[in-house]
């Protein structure tokens, strides 16, 4: 079993350990580990047989263990049982994912507002993953502490975006928001702003215990903006620590799917949002999806191949994900 493969079992674990509010620190731990695998891509192999799995940043002898079991079987009795336990089993009409097939990520964050890098700096990891194109989509004014960027700042980012485009050749930026979703359905930035964007993550941030129908009301008008390309993060869980809102799941997919806007499966691991679950109502609701790492750092790209198996359980085929589309054919630069 490659090192991709094996994170994604050792995340798989650490989303299903989430949902028991006392093992958030096994989860997490399971969930470092799976990042350390994505990111250093050891022959698992090699130190198995070395007996030098816990070599590997964050592996202790219980997460080895594991390991172990997957480099000699191919698969984890720990996983099976937290599947069972937690009504969660493997399904057989899952999909196939190639993450060799990776065109780009449509999420991520820079200084700007709350990311850990400089633009350029972002640009670059992304092109030495081999990506074509990357949404810049720093954050919107609501939330004061991120630091958003209006109207004024966008222009100047903007600036900066075209500078770094020279920079780092053959990938191409996307100028973006992830615009805050507001109590009332209406979004943090006003449409004249919005139109002349690439890409327009549409997230909820706030009142996320908003009233079911209220809620429900408030996602449908922001998916019916013409100007909304995705929508980010949907429920804005954090397994282990928050619930997500609660809406009328099914007539939100439906109206997102009618107006072509995607919804987000957000690979941070504290995240996991959509889960397999929701995911998979969607698609069968006719949605389109979007893969991506929500990355405030280089090395948070990594979420992206450590979380497909998300996607992969939900069902979904390539050619419903944004990200394995070429820019050209990104219906988002087309409108």
């Amino acid at each position: 079993m490659d090192a991709i493969a094996a994170a994604q079992v050792l995340s798989e674990i650490g989303y299903l350990l989430r949902q028991n509010p006392n093992e958030v620190y096994r989860a997490r731990a399971f969930s470092a580990a799976a990042w350390a695998l994505a990111l250093e891509r050891p022959d698992l192999e090699e130190l198995h047989e070395a007996n030098q799995l816990t070599a590997i940043e964050g592996v202790g002898a219980g997460i080895a263990k594991v390991l172990a079991g997957l480099v000699e079987s191919g698969s984890s009795s720990y996983l099976d049982r937290l599947r069972a336990e937690t009504g969660q089993p493997a399904r057989d009409d899952e999909s196939t994912i190639d993450l060799g097939a990776y065109q780009g990520d449509l999420h991520s964050h820079t200084d700007w507002s709350d990311g850990r890098a400089t633009m350029l700096e972002m640009a670059r990891a992304a092109k030495a993953l081999g990506y074509r194109y990357l949404g810049v989509t720093d954050h919107s004014p609501r939330i004061k502490v991120v630091n958003g960027l209006d109207a004024e700042r966008l222009l100047a980012q903007s600036r900066e975006r075209e500078q770094v485009e020279k920079e780092v050749e053959g990938l191409a930026l996307l100028q973006g928001i992830e615009v805050d979703i507001l109590e009332d359905g209406a979004l943090d930035l006003p449409d004249a702003v919005l139109e002349l964007l690439d890409v327009v993550v549409a997230s909820p941030h706030v009142k996320l215990r908003q009233e079911a129908s209220a809620m429900t009301e408030r996602m449908l008008r922001a998916v019916s903006n013409p100007n909304v390309d995705i929508v980010g993060h949907p429920t804005g869980r954090r397994p282990g620590s928050r619930e997500g809102a609660s809406y009328d799941f099914e007539q939100v997919f439906r109206q997102a799917a009618r107006h072509g806007v995607a919804l987000e499966i957000d690979c941070d691991p504290a995240r996991m949002d959509l889960s397999p679950e929701h995911a998979r109502l969607a698609l069968e609701l006719g949605c389109n999806f979007s893969l991506d790492a929500d990355a405030h750092a280089p090395a948070e790209f990594a979420y992206v191949p450590m979380a497909a198996w998300m996607a992969r359980r939900a069902g979904i085929p390539m050619d419903r994900i944004l990200n394995f589309k070429p820019l050209e054919a990104l219906t988002m630069i087309a409108k």
